[in-house]
């Protein structure tokens, strides 16, 4: 690991000065006080990291570097920030983790999930914290769905999930950003959007995958084949009874699109409540950030009306949510750090973003295949052939040859766990 002459501080190498990272040094600025600092920013181009060392009025003392290889040679740089073009990640997470850094990846984290295997296994491999960028997970508004959604009498049970993800790009975007140019950015609005929308469906389920997916007939491709809006429905199947069939108990659906006014909406609808949020990705207030809650609504009588208002909830926030992120990816380091690597890299980050994949590339291939229905199961079997699969669960012992099948099996951080439910 890195050495510093205080063992609990951080620094942070910067791969890469897309404009999203002005975003993550203004976050690590809330963080001083926690020992949490750049130490370099790095880029293929010297005057480039050195204007965007300018720009962000970054102290003295970063190291600017006109390599990404450099950062990753820093002995100061305890982990890296990577906000590269998705078609990047592979490369640079491997050998981040390699070089003993610790990986904080911009979503999409790869491609595919067989790419993703790949860099999750090398962070296990090499004693890493892996987590992919998703901010809104670290908010306390989080949380406070999670306790609305816990509630039997007031929520229920998991009936409905529905996401947007939107906004409408300027022309400068179509011609020159790199989420719709193929050989950056080859998902488009599927990647950058839909991952939050997918997330936050998965995140409602308790992260058990669906049993198949099915993309809408409305979807838009730019001239290069890039995905510029798209929708899915997800399905989730009860195990099937004697003598019956398998019937979907829950079903959510999304939409994602370049071309579209702003929307961040998520609206999960249980049994005896539902849950609706207008701002899930960024809260329209740094500060604060608020649930429409609405619990055992009925008609009124003669139907003129409900006889339960929706409940206006705020959830106020001490820091902003990409600061929290980044202060519960650097505790993990510090322990790894303090405890010389006996402490454990985190599974919880490392479990969650191959599902996020999977799914996204369930619904990729649905779209490449003319918005036919997809089995996750079956994306797994195609992109990780010699993952263990037993009773339509992932093997808790499943374990990778790395002398006869190198990249075999899905690596999350931890032996794969049997909560990766498919049925």
């Amino acid at each position: 690991m890195a050495a510093h002459d205080d063992a609990s501080s951080i620094g942070f190498g910067i791969i890469g000065c897309a404009a999203m990272t002005s975003k993550f040094c203004r976050a690590v600025s809330f963080l001083s006080l926690a020992k949490v600092t750049v130490r370099a920013v790095g880029s293929r181009s010297l005057d480039k990291a050195k204007e965007f060392t300018k720009r962000n009025r970054l102290p003295p003392s970063v190291m600017v570097y006109g390599s990404y290889e450099q950062v990753l040679e820093d002995d100061g740089v305890d982990a890296v920030y990577l906000p590269l073009p998705t078609r990047l990640h592979l490369e640079w997470a491997v050998l981040a983790a390699e070089r003993k850094k610790h990986v904080l990846l911009e979503k999409p984290v790869a491609v595919d999930v067989a790419e993703l295997d790949l860099i999750l296994e090398a962070c296990r491999s090499n004693g890493v914290q892996f987590m992919d960028g998703t901010m809104w997970l670290h908010h306390p508004r989080t949380r406070k769905i999670e306790d609305i959604m816990s509630d039997p009498h007031h929520f229920g049970q998991l009936d409905l999930v529905h996401s947007t993800s939107t906004f409408a790009a300027n022309k400068e975007f179509f011609e020159n950003n790199i989420r719709v140019k193929p050989e950056l950015d080859v998902l488009g609005a599927l990647g950058d959007l839909g991952w939050y929308s997918i997330g936050a469906i998965l995140w409602a389920a308790g992260y058990k995958l669906p049993s198949s997916v099915k993309a809408l007939p409305d979807v838009v491709r730019n001239s290069a084949g890039v995905i510029l809006s798209c929708s899915a429905t997800l399905y989730w199947e009860k195990p099937q009874q004697e003598g019956g069939n398998k019937q979907p108990i829950t079903i959510a659906t999304f939409h994602c699109s370049f071309l579209a006014s702003l929307s961040m909406d998520l609206e999960i609808i249980g049994s005896n409540g539902s849950v609706r949020v207008k701002d899930l990705a960024i809260p329209v207030d740094e500060d604060t950030a608020s649930i429409e809650f609405t619990p055992r609504a009925k008609f009124a009588e003669l139907h003129i009306g409900w006889d339960t208002k929706p409940e206006k909830v705020s959830v106020p926030t001490e820091l902003p949510q990409e600061a929290l992120m980044i202060r519960e990816f650097t505790d993990i380091v510090r322990r790894a750090k303090i405890s010389n690597g006996e402490d454990r890299a985190e599974s919880k980050w490392p479990e969650i973003s191959p599902k996020t994949q999977v799914v996204l590339d369930s619904v990729k291939r649905s779209i490449d295949n003319g918005c036919t229905t997809v089995h996750t199961l079956n994306v797994f079997r195609t992109l990780l052939p010699n993952v263990q699969i037993q009773d339509s669960r992932w093997s808790p012992h499943a374990e990778r040859n790395s002398a006869k099948n190198p990249g075999s099996a899905i690596a999350v951080g931890v032996a794969v766990p049997t909560h990766f439910l498919l049925d």
